[in-house]
């Protein structure tokens, strides 16, 4: 194990949430399914606080960094599903 960016699934999640790792298709060709079962985990766990971080609605700009927080979120998950379904069939 340790194919995790950032040192453990946790930090390559929030790395992911940040913007700081911008995920493809080929990112995920050398992870393991279980490893890929954990980023999912850790990925709904921040999906989950980034959620229940609420910024006060006249911060315009923490409520777009929010939007694009999930957003990326989102996107890296939808990947992951769709790597995980390749490789089953």
């Amino acid at each position: 194990m340790g194919n995790f960016m950032g040192g453990s699934a946790y930090a390559m999640a929030r790395d992911i949430a940040e913007g700081m790792i911008l995920v493809n298709a080929g990112t995920f060709k050398k992870f393991a399914p279980g490893e890929m079962r954990q980023l999912v985990f850790e990925l709904d766990k921040v999906q989950k606080e980034t959620r229940a971080d609420q910024p006060p609605l006249d911060d315009t700009q923490a409520i777009q960094k929010r939007g694009r927080k999930l957003s990326r979120i989102t996107a890296a998950l939808q990947i992951i599903n769709s790597a995980m379904l390749k490789r089953t069939s």
